[in-house]
């Protein structure tokens, strides 16, 4: 099966080649797989609502997870701050992972060490590789701070990472006043967004001890929360520069994950300093952009700091209206003729676009803010929910949901399902179908199997490009998110008006 080297192909013609397809049929023959006639009546049958509700009825199984695990989202929220390295107490594959899941979806390097754990250290406990990791990760990579999280192994075999860390301390591994904020975060439990509001909370609170001022700094703080639209960062700082606000966004990890090409690698790139971190505790507010992602910070906030706290969504025209109404009372400054004129734009585009929208049914997958952030956007553009899938879901972001949908004239087709995988999805868009899905791209399996049109919003994105880099937030978010939408009813169209002559007779060139 060796290719001539002069002409190497990619994997999506090779494997199309007689000996692969040979390859193929053999180990079908071999593992004894039912005929095709079978393969496809079941494949009728999962169609059914029989099917759906034995779907339903499962409890010790998970098909294809709407979630991650709990480092992932802490080793972002690490590497939102100056020259800091993410550690992970596990194994190299773990931590190898998590690296490849965010580079996939940024296209940037990401950098990230671990413990190495193997079976030894899972018999007798990871001290031994803690105290050489860290050792060997602060003389290597010379970072200004090291935020260890944990995984399944650490956490079964019971590590104490501050034990750990402070042991590895005194035998000289970094100095003692070396900042080595730790969350542990166990993936069995919660998920990525949990994982990010250990480490933030970690992480803040390593940086502000001692650092309490008599008086405030004037400044209002800001926490994106697990945000993967690097775009958005930049549609913050645009919006809170705009409104004249002085603020400290703590975990900016922009340019880390946005560097540009100059021919020079730089392992840390950007992010909060660890001044403006240790001063956060000083600021007069908090304000966090998700909400699900920051509640033990939020708290921590609150009761340690003495600092009141606020959640903004600022997703559409409404939500984004109150953002910058919240930003005028706390400093003062009306609201300026530029946003004014954004504002004015993105409600044309809106209107321009709105009858291609209103009363389409759409399903919805992602993480509990992002599904807030895009609810609040269809409802505004008349886009009727029917399933609101939320795998990392809680009971308050139900309540949250349920709430905001029966609030709407439009959200009374919707049902909101906490726990559920893409596996119920499934079922959910075979039984009641809907005219577009809007998910990361894991849904291409579910357009592939439906051929309900998957518009790409959320995270992971792998099979597109350059996504991640526009704004969700804001009303320049507005219209991204509109584009997005509308113009994918548009691309559908097209595709069921293309024959000549039979279903041509809308294919048409003004829209």
């Amino acid at each position: 099966m060796s290719q001539n080297i002069d002409k190497i192909q990619d994997h999506v013609e090779l494997f199309h080649q007689p000996e692969y397809q040979e390859l193929f049929e053999n180990k079908k023959a071999m593992q004894g797989m039912a005929s095709d006639e079978k393969v496809a009546e079941i494949a009728e049958w999962t169609k059914t609502w029989d099917y759906r509700e034995k779907n339903f009825a499962r409890e010790a199984l998970t098909i294809n997870p709407a979630k991650a695990c709990q480092p992932l989202g802490a080793i972002l929220a690490a590497v939102g701050f100056e020259g800091t390295l993410p550690f992970v107490h596990g194994s190299q594959g773990c931590v190898a992972y998590f690296r490849t899941h965010f580079t996939r979806h940024f296209k940037e390097p990401f950098s990230g060490v671990s413990s190495s754990m193997t079976e030894d250290a899972a018999v007798f406990g990871g001290l031994k590789n803690m105290i050489e990791g860290l050792e060997n990760a602060y003389n290597l990579y010379k970072p200004k701070m090291i935020a260890v999280c944990t995984t399944c192994m650490a956490e079964v075999i019971g590590d104490d990472l501050g034990s750990f860390i402070g042991n590895a301390k005194a035998a000289g591994s970094v100095p003692q006043e070396f900042p080595v904020p730790f969350a542990h975060t166990p993936s069995f439990v919660g998920s990525h967004i949990t994982g990010y509001d250990n480490m933030m909370k970690a992480v803040l609170g390593n940086l502000t001890e001692g650092k309490k001022a008599a008086t405030t700094n004037g400044k209002v703080n800001f926490i994106p929360g697990f945000e993967t639209y690097i775009g958005n960062l930049r549609e913050l700082k645009h919006l809170v520069g705009a409104m004249g606000v002085n603020a400290t966004i703590l975990g900016d990890n922009e340019l880390y994950l946005d560097s540009p090409n100059d021919g020079e690698f730089k392992m840390y790139q950007g992010g909060t300093t660890l001044e403006e971190g240790a001063d956060a505790i000083n600021a007069v507010k908090t304000i966090s952009l998700q909400t699900y992602p920051t509640e033990k910070t939020r708290e921590y906030i609150e009761k340690e700091w003495k600092q009141p706290t606020a959640t903004f969504r600022p997703w559409g025209i409404q939500a984004t209206d109150a953002f910058l109404t919240e930003l005028s009372e706390i400093t003062g400054n009306p609201v300026p003729p530029e946003l004014i004129l954004e504002r004015g734009r993105a409600v044309d585009a809106m209107t321009d676009s709105h009858a291609w929208l209103h009363g389409k049914t759409a399903a919805i997958y992602g993480d509990p803010d992002l599904v807030m952030g895009m609810l609040q956007f269809m409802l505004e553009m008349g886009v009727e929910p029917v399933h609101v899938l939320v795998h990392n879901s809680t009971k308050e972001f139900i309540a949250e949901a349920e709430a905001f949908l029966a609030a709407s004239p439009y959200g009374q087709k919707a049902t909101v399902w906490g726990g559920k995988d893409l596996w119920h999805m499934r079922s959910l868009l075979f039984t009641e179908p809907v005219d577009f899905l809007v998910g990361n791209s894991y849904g291409k399996y579910l357009w592939r199997d439906t051929g309900i049109p998957l518009i790409r919003i959320g995270y992971p994105i792998f099979d597109r490009h350059h996504m991640h880099r526009y704004s969700t937030i804001g009303y320049n978010g507005a219209i991204n998110l509109l584009n997005w939408l509308v113009n994918s009813l548009f691309e559908e169209i097209d595709r069921n008006t293309n024959i000549p002559s039979e279903t041509d007779i809308s294919f048409d060139l003004v829209r």
